[in-house]
Parts: C-alpha cells; structure tokens; sequence
C-alpha cells in the first residue's frame, strides 16, 4: 500500500486550503520575487505566513519548479537539477570582458568599495565602460557614499545579481573556484586579487547619495585600462 503523500492540501482545512491556494497563485502570478510583507497584504489578516511558505515550500522540492527564497524575498524557480535543459530557453547574456569579471568579483567578494580601492586591489584602473555594463546588467549598483574624506561613492552588488547567481544573501555567495566550475565566471582572475568571504554590509560606515548625484557624476575621472 502506498504511503500517503505528506502535506497533501487536501487534508488540511478548508479556510487553510484556500490560504496555501492564494499564496500559490500569488508567487505564480508575481512578475517578480515577493517580499512577505507583501505577500501578508494580500492574505487574509489570521493566515500563518511562515507556516503556509514552509508547507508551500515542501510540496514544491520533489517538482520541476522550487520555491526559493532569495534576499529575503519569495519565488518559484526552475529545479537546480532541470535548469541546464532549460538553457536553451535563455536569453544569453553577453559575455563580459576580463576587466568587467575581475570588477564584479572584487565588488561582490569586498563590498562595499570605492573605484579607488577597485582599481588597487585589481593593480590597473578601469575604464567607464567597464562598470558601465554591470550597472546595465543591474548587477552593480552605486549604495551610498565612504564616511571618509572626499566621501567618494562606494559600490555594491544588487538583488538581480543574487537572483542572476542563485544565492539568497551575499554571505552565501560561493567559492571563486566553484563559480568558474559552474561558468559564471570565465575569466582567469590575477593571483594577486584576494578573494574573502563576503560580509553584511555595515551601513554605520555608509551615507546615503545626494539628491542630485548621477550616474555620469559617479564614475566620471575614470581613464582608460592600461
């Protein structure tokens, strides 16, 4: 005899039934990650949010689609184990330069950091265009500006690139050797760029951009790779 399948919706209340319903349809219908706060919004004011996630969550580990949390936000996503057959579905991404993967790994694995300090731990100064295409990907975003003379702008890494990467914080960001294996990283990075364990970012070190701050103003003074 068969053993009964766990968390089957069908044993479950009905007013529960329909609770784990609604927030099914609400992660499928969502054209991007929900936070719980607004996924609360649109649940009746009683429902158990973590347990409905949790039950939600185990009938989805076994199917073709997961629901994952990344960067305290909820989504389905494709099954780890399917996702290289679905590659072909894919819009491919445009392969970055060497210049443009050593930048991203030194922002992901130092942030928050000033191009300054980019450019020191790379040995070599970097073009505009460079960090231009990884604010283009979204991957890399401007956070705020160093509580140190000059207040130069300091730099970070977004919520597109934890999704892009499949990580759910920045402290869960893998190894630069298993990125490589898994061909997110292509290039060889120089031996002397130090990679550690990223850490929560410390917002007390960090003031907030100007109203009137641009994009233009951020990365002007740049010059050209050597």
């Amino acid at each position: 005899m068969p053993e009964k399948q766990e968390n089957n919706i069908m044993d479950f209340p009905t007013e529960h039934r329909d609770n784990l319903r609604i927030l099914e349809a609400l992660l499928f219908a969502a054209s991007e990650p929900l936070d719980e706060e607004s996924i609360k919004a649109r649940l009746p004011s009683k429902a158990d949010l973590s347990k409905l996630i949790n039950l939600l969550k185990g009938q989805y580990d076994s199917r073709g689609v997961n629901l994952v949390k990344t960067s305290n936000k909820w989504s389905f996503k494709t099954a780890p184990d399917l996702s290289a057959m679905m590659r072909k579905e894919k819009i491919v991404q445009r392969k970055l330069s060497k210049a443009a993967t050593e930048t991203l790994a030194i922002i992901a694995y130092h942030q928050p950091v000033t191009r300054a300090e980019v450019e020191d731990i790379r040995g070599v100064q970097f073009s505009p265009g460079t960090l231009d295409v990884l604010l283009e990907l979204e991957w890399v975003k401007p956070i705020g500006r160093k509580k140190t003379p000059g207040s130069p702008i300091i730099y970070g890494t977004t919520e597109k690139f934890l999704v892009y990467f499949g990580i759910e914080n920045i402290t869960d960001l893998p190894g630069l050797e298993e990125l490589k294996s898994a061909g997110l990283l292509e290039s060889r990075l120089p031996t002397s760029i130090d990679i550690k364990s990223p850490e929560e970012i410390d917002e007390s070190q960090i003031d907030p951009l100007a109203e009137d701050d641009t994009l233009e103003d951020m990365i002007a003074g740049s010059i050209e790779d050597e």
